[in-house]
């Protein structure tokens, strides 16, 4: 018991010739216990806890004590200031050990442990000394258990919250007011949910909020573009295989919602399933269990759906691109997240915050907006919604000197608009990561270059021609860049 040094203990007893016991049954291993306090009534015990409710590993307690606070409602209020506090019993009651009822009310209580202060040598001990004593150590062993889970659990709350610091919905708005409210109220169900409206409103940044402040919290959040991921992976991406189950699979694959299990998946541009796919995804949702690709037992899972879609998702499901039945299982709670045009209430708040976050990150100085930028700024339309604002915040930065201008703002808005007059697309060279990584940077010169030529072509033949390669090829590249 070498670890097990210096356990503090509080003594509840009113009685100088149990107290005296009790000593002596402590004091036979040389140094485990130390008694810092005795007192004589629960009153006066539950003084001490508040003034140091971290100072006593274990309180041994008298159940029929004086002072008014006693048995298991000593126990509760102790154990109130003090959750870590491990209780241990102490009665002149006769046990009886079909006396269920009894032992069940302490520890509900919130006791660890109860014992007669007899038998054994009455004169020197309580209880059986040995069996006392090394209940007091499991005691202790507990305390430790629980601790160090109050400590991660704290650690992982913390780390949480940091997460929902830096996904922030921004807004004053009496709309923001009332989605932070739902926001709330879903995280306290287990719903699936259905998000829709424009691109770049802040869908997932929602679906993170329900997931953080859920009882999921602790498990996983697993966000995935449907529209990303080619047809023929689309399967093994969300519900895994086995190894061998077809060429080239040397190894098993999890898939996206094995890895959610427990948690929340959610699913960014879910009309863009194929109607394959959705017919599997909808098993998940009757049967709660997946069918991965070379295995013939199904996989239980218990994962929480958050959908969303910038489409038209009625139409979808009246055109026959989307199941109805899919959809009804999906759209259990809608939310629709007004366009940023819609909110101008929101736009200063979104402004200053960006303005506030990539000053830091880009380690430049906090410039000002001038005040007819931000009369011009906020009657301005924002068809990218919050996107097209944050990318405005970190092109105006480069343009600003001190002060935003409304020059300055109508240049880094200009920018972001493609006409033919000029032929002119500013990219964006940032995304929520930093700089983007050339090859990434390449593929979104081509996807932006090709779409376009595309509008301004009568066809995808002219396209093709204006760019100088063959139809054939430009049907594939734009197959490529997963362009209708």
């Amino acid at each position: 018991m070498k670890s097990y040094r210096g356990i503090k203990v509080l003594l509840i007893e009113d009685e100088d010739f149990d107290i005296r016991r009790v000593k002596k049954t402590l004091a036979i291993i040389d140094g485990a216990f130390e008694i810092v306090n005795v007192v004589s009534d629960g009153e006066e015990a539950l003084k001490l806890l508040k003034k140091d409710k971290d100072g006593y590993d274990i309180a041994i307690m008298d159940y029929q004590i004086g002072g008014g606070v006693m048995g298991e409602e000593l126990i509760m209020r102790m154990k109130e200031i003090s959750p870590l506090l491990q209780v241990i019993v102490i009665t002149k009651r006769t046990i009886n050990i079909t006396d269920f009822d009894f032992a069940n009310k302490l520890l509900e209580a919130g006791a660890f442990w109860y014992c007669t202060k007899y038998p054994g040598d009455i004169e020197a001990f309580i209880y059986q000394p040995t069996d006392f004593n090394i209940s007091l150590f499991n005691a202790y062993g507990k305390k430790m258990l629980e601790k160090s889970s109050y400590l991660a659990s704290k650690k992982l709350n913390n780390n949480i919250l940091e997460t929902l610091e830096k996904k922030q919905i921004i807004g004053s708005s009496e709309y923001i007011m009332n989605l932070k409210r739902q926001i709330n109220k879903l995280a306290n169900s287990d719903v699936n949910v259905f998000i829709s409206g424009p691109s770049g409103t802040g869908k997932e940044l929602i679906a993170n909020h329900i997931h953080y402040k859920s009882k999921r919290k602790f498990e996983n959040f697993i966000a995935i573009n449907c529209g990303s991921i080619p047809p023929n992976l689309i399967e093994s991406e969300l519900f895994g295989y086995e190894k061998g189950a077809f060429t080239g699979a040397d190894s098993k694959k999890a898939g996206l919602f094995e890895l959610a299990n427990n948690g929340t998946i959610f699913l960014d541009e879910v009309a863009d399933l194929p109607l394959e796919a959705q017919v599997k995804l909808l098993r998940v949702l009757q049967e709660g269990e997946i069918e991965k690709i070379g295995r013939t037992k199904k996989v239980k899972v218990n994962v929480r759906i958050i959908a969303a879609t910038n489409k038209k998702i009625e139409q979808e499901v009246l055109e026959g691109r989307f199941r109805e039945d899919l959809y009804y299982r999906l759209n259990v709670v809608p939310i629709f997240v007004l366009p940023l045009k819609e909110r101008k209430d929101d736009i200063k708040d979104l402004l200053e915050y960006y303005l506030d976050k990539f000053s830091e990150e880009m380690d430049l100085s906090k410039p000002e907006f001038a005040a007819d930028a931000i009369t011009y700024l906020m009657k301005y339309e924002w068809p990218g919604n919050v996107r097209e604002l944050k990318n405005f915040i970190q092109r105006v930065l480069y343009y600003s000197d001190g002060e935003i201008t409304k020059d300055d703002a109508t240049t880094s808005l200009l920018g972001a608009i493609t006409s033919p007059s000029n032929q002119f697309i500013l990219l964006n060279f940032y995304n929520q990561d930093g700089l983007i990584p050339f090859n990434d940077m390449l593929k979104l010169f081509k996807k932006k270059y090709v779409e376009f030529v595309r509008k301004n072509s009568k066809s995808d033949a002219d396209a093709a021609k204006k760019m100088g390669i063959a139809p054939p090829n430009f049907h594939r590249l734009c197959k490529e860049l997963r362009l209708k």
